[in-house]
């Protein structure tokens, strides 16, 4: 069975920032969402928790081309994530969680994933 999304709107258009990130919340936790104009596709949504640390700050981190890839790099420790994938570049080990997102009549929509109903017990 695939894996199910939600599309929730998190924020308006006006609400990005050329070439940065913004943190926005959602029903899967904080999610950062990265509008990059000049990067060709414009949008990419990343989970907002530096794993290293725990700390919700990816969405204030610098973006940019790292051995071909598109990054942010963490404010904190300056540990770089691929904006596609979610991989870091300097531990194989550690990935953060990629979401869907999309500019539908002036929002922007993410696509989480959808929520299990809870099996009733007997």
């Amino acid at each position: 069975m695939a894996n199910q999304v939600e599309w929730t709107a998190v924020c308006t258009f006006e609400d990005l920032v050329p070439e940065s990130g913004i943190a926005v919340w959602t029903k899967d936790g904080p999610v950062a969402v990265f509008y990059l104009p000049e990067r060709g596709r414009e949008l990419y949504a990343i989970g907002h928790t530096d794993p290293f640390t725990g700390k919700n700050v990816l969405a204030r981190g610098i973006t940019g081309d790292l051995k071909g890839q598109l990054v942010v790099a963490s404010p904190l420790y300056k540990q770089h994530f691929n904006l596609e994938t979610g991989q870091c570049l300097e531990d194989e080990n550690v990935q953060v969680k990629t979401y869907q997102v999309a500019l539908k009549e002036g929002r922007v929509v993410l696509g989480v994933p959808a929520k299990k109903p809870e099996s009733a017990v007997a």
